[in-house]
């Protein structure tokens, strides 16, 4: 198996299971902490801005938004001007997550930091961004040129 793909692979598991532990003693599921910071941006968004946010189907955020409304974490609404749009709108409820969500992100990020020196962070963050940007590009190329060659 290649190195860097399976050392991210457990890497990429194991900062999952914790995000999922620090957003659950909220009361979240993963990935609907995502869609709550995408509306403390910028409340009263669409469904569909709020995928394209974060990069997911529009029935992702759909399905999500379904059980935080539930949850009493957000409502939603028709567009005042547009009645064929539905917008999404954070309750006090979904609001009053943001400092106890985005402390709980930091202390994640500083913990499994630690061991890193603020270059070497720095350092880090340099190259997952520059790693995101080729994964991105490859998601976006035609199926028959982003495998390589075979003899």
């Amino acid at each position: 198996m290649p190195e860097f793909l399976d050392l991210h692979g457990r890497t990429s598991k194991a900062v999952r299971a914790v995000a999922e532990a620090a957003v659950r003693r909220h009361g979240l599921h993963l990935g609907q902490d995502h869609l709550l910071a995408v509306l403390w941006q910028e409340d009263g968004r669409t469904p569909g801005e709020v995928a394209a946010a974060l990069n997911v189907t529009t029935a992702n955020v759909v399905k999500a938004a379904t059980r935080m409304a539930a949850a009493g974490l957000l409502t939603r609404r028709r567009d005042d001007r547009d009645n064929r749009l539905v917008r999404l709108w954070l309750t006090d409820a979904g609001r009053a997550l943001q400092e106890p969500i985005e402390r709980e992100r930091r202390l994640i990020e500083e913990r499994i930091t630690a061991d890193l020196t603020p270059a070497e962070r720095e350092q880090l963050m340099s190259a997952l961004t520059k790693i995101h940007r080729s994964a991105t590009a490859l998601l976006n190329t035609p199926a028959d040129q982003s495998a390589p060659a075979t003899p």
